[in-house]
């Protein structure tokens, strides 16, 4: 028995000594944190922003009824996924009424050039007329001159007594005839004037008329063209949704009820995606971007920044937030466009996509774990002395709340907060600007917990076992 007891005795005494070694450990390690670490490494790193869309041409346009009143579709001369041609007739509708206007006027002007031809050929007629009684005058005018030398001579003759009364009254009468004669001619001469000026004005307004009724004639052809959709621009047709026969009425642009067909340059196609307004000032144009189309997978597109919109667009509605009439505080959206290096046969416009733009580039530059990166305040960073008096200066309280972005450090067991300067940041990592961190140090990770809770100058232990798998009980 005696043997016995002796046993139970040193056991108690092992538990004994073993419970005082494991609170001596548990007292040791009070106030101790349990801290996973990481080092400050230099790496490769790529500022990228992501943002979704659709793909689309970078020109397109919606061909719609210009006609000035509804009218039926008599043709579609293309189909969906046709490729035309600038200045293709597309469709043409019913145009009865503008028809038979352009042949009205056309009619009218046949006759109103008729007319004028007919005024033209007066008025040359009517400067034969004038040459002919001009030529008529000359004549006169040269017999008159003959019977005046001859009335000069028979004077002479007369006043000599060498010729008869009655043959000087003869050659004064015949000069009396050649003087009416010449001046019947003048007169015809000045009626022919008359005339032709009157069939010029006759004529002057017969060419206005016709110049009136060829711009109608312009004008009614321009309403008959009208009636046909011309392609304005090479591309292809990417939607068709009427059909022979429907009705379509001129009316706003774009709307459902104008719209005949869209057409779409697919020489230059797009990406047009939506990038929140936080990322907007570090997307530049040219920046390269890498877009995937959900229709195509396990494809990359190259592509860049083509394009940035000015104007923010309100997330919820899709409308500009300058014309929008819900609440300025709802999240906005910033059009970027993007050119994409792709064969116009592979996509279709309105394809949803997603971009990667990459915004930065830093080549081996020190870097850390964004979930490293923490927020304190300056009055949290100074050791509080024993028996010091809070602050109560308003300059000192406002410096104590001001706030600092730091990671924890770790030095002779103990985390340290480091202010430090950041710079782009990557998918999981951050870089560090020169002046705060060296490569190599071992700074604070995780947990998420730890590092919105530890205190500057905080003992820490080191633990970077990964943890264990929860197993299942089979």
């Amino acid at each position: 028995m005696k043997k016995k007891w002796r046993i139970v005795i040193l056991l108690l005494l092992l538990v004994a000594v073993g419970g005082g070694i494991f609170a001596s450990i548990k007292y040791s390690e009070r106030g101790i944190v349990i801290v996973q670490t990481g080092k400050v490494s230099k790496e490769d790193l790529t500022a990228i922003v992501t943002a979704s869309g659709e793909v689309k041409p970078r020109n397109y346009i919606n061909i719609g009824a210009n006609s000035q009143v509804p009218a039926p579709i008599t043709a579609i001369l293309v189909k969906e996924g046709d490729h035309v041609k600038k200045g293709q007739v597309l469709a043409r509708l019913a145009a009865v009424q503008p028809k038979a206007d352009l042949t009205a006027q056309e009619a009218s002007l046949n006759s109103a050039l008729a007319d004028s031809a007919a005024d033209e050929a007066t008025v040359k007629a009517a400067d034969d007329n004038i040459a002919v009684a001009k030529a008529q005058v000359d004549h006169d005018k040269a017999d008159l001159e003959q019977k005046k030398m001859d009335l000069k001579r028979a004077q002479e003759l007369f006043d000599d007594k060498l010729i008869a009364a009655q043959d000087f009254e003869a050659k004064k009468v015949l000069y009396d005839l050649a003087l009416s004669t010449l001046n019947s001619s003048i007169m015809k001469t000045r009626q022919a004037e008359s005339q032709r000026a009157q069939s010029s004005a006759q004529l002057s307004s017969s060419q206005r008329k016709v110049s009136q009724l060829q711009a109608m004639v312009t004008r009614y052809n321009d309403v008959l063209k009208q009636y046909e959709s011309i392609a304005p621009l090479d591309g292809m047709v990417t939607n068709l949704p009427v059909r022979v026969g429907e009705t379509v009425v001129p009316g706003i642009q774009n709307s459902t009820a104008s719209t005949i067909m869209t057409i779409a340059d697919m020489s230059i196609i797009t990406a047009e995606v939506h990038v929140d307004e936080t990322d907007i000032v570090s997307v530049k144009l040219d920046q390269p971007a890498d877009v995937t189309i959900d229709a195509i997978p396990n494809q990359t597109f190259k592509g860049k920044v083509i394009e940035i919109g000015d104007t923010a667009i309100v997330r919820s509605t899709g409308v500009a937030a300058s014309q929008s009439q819900t609440s300025s505080q709802e999240a906005k959206d910033f059009k970027v466009v993007i050119a994409l290096d792709i064969a116009e046969d592979l996509v279709r416009p309105g394809l949803s996509c997603t971009a990667k733009i990459t915004t930065a580039v830093r080549p081996q530059t020190l870097a850390i774990p964004i979930q490293a990166l923490t927020i304190r305040q300056k009055g949290q960073l100074q050791p509080v002395k024993a028996g010091q008096a809070p602050a109560t200066d308003p300059a000192a309280l406002k410096a104590a709340k001001e706030e600092l972005q730091g990671v924890f450090i770790v030095q002779a067991g103990k985390a340290v907060f480091r202010e430090v300067k950041t710079g782009i940041s990557g998918a999981t990592d951050i870089e560090v600007l020169p002046g705060g961190l060296n490569q190599g140090d071992e700074i604070v990770t995780g947990s998420y917990q730890v590092i919105r809770t530890i205190r500057n100058d905080a003992k820490v232990k080191v633990d970077n076992k990964p943890p264990v798998a929860a197993t299942t009980p089979s």
